[in-house]
């Protein structure tokens, strides 16, 4: 009897001394993991959106009803994180990065930034977060895929599998057809929100 207090008790000190540690540990990392992920936020607005020397985070940005719009126009499986304004050096507003997280991605959750100009031109694209296969979907995050959105004016993207010509079609990754699609769903995701609540249609 003796012998099983004893083994509880040590299992006791070491869940509560691990905890203890595990906790420790998280203080000390959270806030380098916060400046990294802002970082690189940072650097992916830069990139979509490289006329502009500032970004402003939208405070009055309302998710729930960004949801909705969403919804009503058939992106279900989409959500819009973050609506950043960004700003030349006279402070005049010269476009829009909208982050979009898509649930639809083949190995779990992928998270985009979308670049917009004032006139509702796609400026770029660029991955906060994706872990699709390496060698399929992956390739969603090499230029050669990103590029195809860079400096298209159109109301919406679609995707071709047959190399079909158009300012709005993106040939689809051989394999990855999944991601194909939640990547431009996520893109046409942002480029609703920016024609409803930011900019309005495409050449206004």
């Amino acid at each position: 009897m003796n012998k099983i207090i004893k083994n509880t008790l040590i299992l006791t000190a070491i869940t509560v001394v691990s905890g203890l540690l595990l906790g420790i540990v998280y203080d000390i990392t959270k806030e380098p993991i916060a400046r990294a992920q802002e970082n690189t936020r940072q650097e992916a607005y830069r990139a979509v959106l490289s006329d502009a020397s500032a970004f402003e985070e939208i405070s009055d940005f309302d998710a729930a009803g960004a949801q909705a719009l969403l919804d009503e126009n058939g992106y279900t499986s989409d959500e819009i994180t973050e609506v950043v304004a960004g700003t030349d050096d006279s402070g005049e507003t010269i476009g829009y990065v909208i982050n979009v997280t898509s649930h639809e991605a083949y190995d779990g959750d992928l998270e985009l930034s979308v670049g917009i100009a004032s006139d509702g031109t796609v400026k770029g694209i660029e991955m906060l977060s994706i872990s699709e296969t390496a060698g399929l979907g992956m390739k969603a995050d090499e230029d050669d895929f990103k590029d195809q959105f860079k400096d298209k004016n159109v109301e919406s993207f679609s995707y071709t599998k047959t190399g079909e010509d158009g300012d709005n079609m993106i040939d689809a990754i051989s394999g990855a057809t999944i991601t194909t699609n939640s990547v431009t769903n996520a893109v046409n995701s942002a480029l609703v929100y920016y024609q409803n609540e930011l900019g309005g249609g495409v050449d206004e």
